[in-house]
């Protein structure tokens, strides 16, 4: 026998212990966020002209607001054009009028007050989607007079009226479909009857209804119903017992329903389902705001839907989507409860659950990595068939409502089950051709962008800023080249061939030149700390910089940049473009003015709290080239050889200067330098 000591015998337990959990699988670390969901829209090279066409009637909510995004000019929230043949557009404002009006602004009239016509029940000081909401001509309103509205009541309505499908108990406010009749389809103000045909109840003061209207190949009403403002905490648009975050479609003329005032289309996706209601199309939304069918193409349905965290999204709606809502913000996956509102991986088996993701859309910051309101909403727009702007052909244009942004993507690349597709920005040119924004046209920093669109599929945008309206008139293209001369200096590694802000910072090994210690901050206006600019030829008006640029500072250190210098005329007088591994700080990567002050960032990416995607973001050589119309003031930064610019601004105080390298804080180097173009001498 043989004798195993105590302690032995504990030693050769520990040791096939450790050998037996080895083979144990061990759990999957679970993924982290995605810290970038989405590539920010990308410059389009064209801008749309802007003809100002009507100014609404200034209007406010009953009793007034608390809420400071509630005090607009008035609250319009689209355009369209009546079904008659009259030419008559139709402009809704959520305050409680719907006016009409001619093709080019004249004729303004109240057709309708609707909350007038409520009374004391209509709701629209609490939320920003209370109120007069949508209107939807029916469309054989020239024959039958009659059109749809979405409104908002509270009050005495919670406790004397009871909604049609299932509601929460404690709703705030209720939202109600109504069918009007004219008496005479052509008058200028509507006489006629009413009808109620839904009521539903939701527990805050948002995400209640939001567009309705008539789909064109089958006549049928759809219904675009929010959760009610809980499904970030809830299950509602995941359930099919209840109508709050779905798209509903029903007959108008029928009377199969619950309530017998409207019918169920035979044809809808969930009719027959086990505790699903009929009434349903589509599921799993936060804010589904604006629809619209493609009137070309394969007439597909987009969705513009409002993000809760990170991502806004454009989705292609077939019957029977499920948008994801409640377990997924567009492509990701959504958690409850994460404390900083990130967003995250989709899991391994997520084709089991068959989610329908966007096809277009654009991503955000959250303010200060919190979970609070982040300034940013997507405004669901149209595929553009008209005649007027063939740049636009194609093209589903769509925006970004609080900061006024325009944007598109192509519609041949918006396919459900593809890879989501390229997002650009539309510059805004003003009715004379010069470079504006919508907050400047809004004359607010607050815009509250709309879009419509007239019969003929012609754009147009509105602002509750200042209740203006805008014709989208033609295109200019931004980048268009300029007279760019025959002047060329490369070939310049030499000392002798630059002047450096402090010549001890740098080398010159031959091939290339190389910032090697990092500058220093100096009095005078907040500009890069240390730079250098080729001395060599001629001050350059049009001109265009191409260079290999390199970054030396490890990719750990934060605040990492290199700068391209032009236009420079002093050393307190010059543009730069900001080369970062960061694009959250308004100093960093983006194009700068320094003019005898602060630098001054100009570049149309950045929106506040987020720039162009990071330009530089490891140790390896990175092609940059810069083109600079000094007339025009066109500036536009490419890098890596990409055809579409990363980052573009307009800007005319400086129209020549000499060009150079450098950084704010930290080292790099720059080889292949070639400056060309019209050389002043």
């Amino acid at each position: 026998m043989v004798d195993v000591s105590r302690r032995s015998f504990s030693v050769l337990f520990a040791a096939l212990a450790l050998t037996a959990a080895s083979l144990v699988p061990q759990a999957a670390a679970q993924p982290g966020p995605v810290a970038d969901p989405l590539p920010a829209p990308a410059p389009s090279g064209t801008g749309v002209k802007l003809q100002e066409i009507a100014r609404l009637p200034q209007s406010s909510t009953t009793p007034a607001a608390g809420d400071s995004r509630l005090k607009q000019y008035n609250r319009v929230n689209y355009l369209g054009e009546i079904p008659d043949g009259s030419g008559r557009f139709f402009v809704p404002d959520m305050n409680g009028k719907m006016y009409t009006l001619n093709r080019d602004g004249s004729g303004q009239r109240t057709y309708l007050d609707v909350r007038a016509t409520i009374g004391g029940n209509f709701h629209n000081h609490q939320g920003l989607g209370s109120g007069f909401g949508f209107v939807a001509f029916h469309p054989q309103f020239a024959s039958n007079g009659k059109f749809y509205t979405a409104h908002t009541e509270a009050k005495d309505a919670l406790k004397n009226r009871k909604p049609d499908l299932p509601s929460p108990s404690n709703a705030v406010v209720h939202g109600v479909i109504t069918e009007w009749t004219a008496t005479n389809p052509k008058a200028a103000t509507f006489a006629g009857t009413r009808r109620e045909l839904l009521r539903i109840g939701f527990a805050m003061y948002l995400h209640g209804f939001q567009e309705i209207g008539f789909g064109p190949a089958d006549g049928l009403l759809y219904l675009a119903v929010g959760d009610g403002g809980i499904g970030y905490r809830s299950d509602v648009p995941q359930d099919v017992k209840v109508p709050q975050g779905k798209i509903l479609r029903i007959d108008p003329a029928g009377t199969n329903s619950g309530n017998k005032k409207y019918g169920i289309p035979p044809s809808n996706p969930f009719l027959g389902k086990p505790g699903a209601l009929a009434e349903l199309y589509a599921i799993g939304m936060r804010d589904p705001y604006r629809f619209s069918w493609d009137s070309g193409g394969t007439h597909k349905m987009f969705l513009g839907h409002i993000g809760e965290k990170v991502v806004e999204s454009v989705y292609e709606v077939k019957p029977g989507a499920n948008l994801g809502w409640g377990q997924r913000e567009g492509h990701l996956t959504y958690r409850r409860n994460d404390p900083k509102c990130q967003l995250y991986p989709l899991p391994a088996d997520d084709a089991k659950f068959g989610y329908t993701y966007p096809v277009a859309g654009f991503d955000h910051n959250r303010p200060n990595g919190g979970c609070g309101d982040s300034g940013n909403a997507l405004i669901g727009g149209f595929v553009y068939r008209g005649t007027a702007i063939p740049q636009l052909q194609g093209k589903y244009v769509y925006g970004e409502g609080v900061k006024g942004l325009l944007y598109y993507a192509d519609e041949k690349d918006m396919r459900a089950g593809a890879p989501i597709a390229k997002t650009f920005e539309l510059a805004v040119y003003d009715s004379a051709g010069r470079r504006t924004t919508m907050k400047t046209l809004a004359g607010k920093s607050r815009v509250d962008l709309r879009l419509g669109t007239d019969a003929a599929g012609e754009l147009y945008v509105l602002a509750k800023a200042n209740g203006k309206i805008w014709k989208v008139t033609g295109t200019v293209q931004t980048l268009e080249a300029c007279d760019s001369g025959s002047d060329v200096v490369s070939d310049v590694t030499a000392a002798r061939d630059w002047k450096p802000v402090t010549a001890s910072r740098w080398r010159f090994p031959g091939n290339e030149v190389v910032l090697s210690k990092a500058g220093a901050a100096r009095p005078g206006p907040r500009r890069p700390n240390e730079y250098a600019v080729v001395t060599k030829g001629p001050v350059f008006g049009n001109v265009t910089v191409d260079a290999q640029v390199r970054l030396d500072t490890p990719v750990s250190q934060k605040d990492r940049d290199v700068v391209i210098v032009f236009g420079h005329q002093s050393d307190t007088r010059f543009y730069y473009v900001h080369l970062s591994s960061d694009n959250k700080i308004y100093a960093h990567n983006g194009i700068f003015l320094v003019d005898n002050a602060d630098r001054l960032r100009i570049d149309d990416q950045w929106n506040g709290s987020v720039g162009a995607p990071p330009a530089v973001t490891d140790m390896k050589w990175h092609r940059v080239r810069v083109t600079h119309c000094a007339d025009t003031g066109v500036i536009a930064v490419y890098v890596d050889g990409s055809s579409q610019p990363l980052m573009t601004a307009t800007n005319t105080v400086l129209k020549s200067g000499r060009a150079g390298f450098g950084s704010f804080d930290n080292i790099g180097r720059v080889a292949d330098l070639r400056i060309s173009g019209k050389g002043q001498r």
